[in-house]
């Protein structure tokens, strides 16, 4: 039914992807995720498990990974709007340590692809918002590893307003530098 427009995004892997989406004076419809349609987009990817959180204006949560159980994501955000990051960790890779970031929102309905052996994070633009996504494993608890959002060696333009408090778990406080991790 529904087609998919994708954009390379600079980074092996990193796929920005905007739905078709049919609207008329009732509302909207769209396929988010149609295995045919991405596997032909070089996305052939099995997704094992679906997460949801909720946030306000100024959370960053990230940037995150797995360490032993690495996972593609396909994000989206259904409420509001985020500013979502992809970071290259892949050891070897021409592009390591460079980073992708683009707008996410309910109004733009535009996904992000983020593969295994990247870091991901976001910053919540909106008062407040919704953010899905699709995981190709399981949550193992004491797996994920993290990078500060700020590291100076990735350099990520958060567009952080001057009035914009920004608010981090204590955990994600803590991480150390992309140059820190073996």
């Amino acid at each position: 039914m529904g087609q998919i427009e994708v954009q390379d995004c600079g980074i092996e892997g990193v796929k920005l992807i905007s739905p078709q989406v049919f609207d008329d004076r009732r509302g909207y419809f769209m396929e988010t995720y149609q295995y045919e349609q991405f596997k032909a987009a070089g996305i052939d990817t099995v997704f094992v498990q679906d997460n949801q959180s909720a946030s306000v204006r100024g959370v960053l949560r990230g940037l995150h990974f797995q360490i032993e159980h690495p996972q593609d994501k396909l994000v989206r955000v259904i409420r509001g709007e985020v500013f979502d990051v992809a970071v290259d960790m892949r050891k070897g890779s021409s592009t390591y340590g460079k980073w992708f970031g683009a707008v996410l929102s309910e109004e733009n309905k535009k996904q992000l692809f983020v593969p295994k052996n990247f870091a991901h994070g976001f910053l919540v633009l909106s008062d407040y918002a919704e953010f899905c996504y699709k995981c190709s494993d399981f949550y193992h608890p004491g797996d994920e590893g993290g990078i500060m959002y700020n590291d100076p060696a990735i350099g990520i333009e958060w567009p952080i307003d001057k009035d914009m408090e920004i608010i981090l778990s204590d955990r994600d406080k803590k991480w150390g530098h992309l140059g820190d991790i073996a």
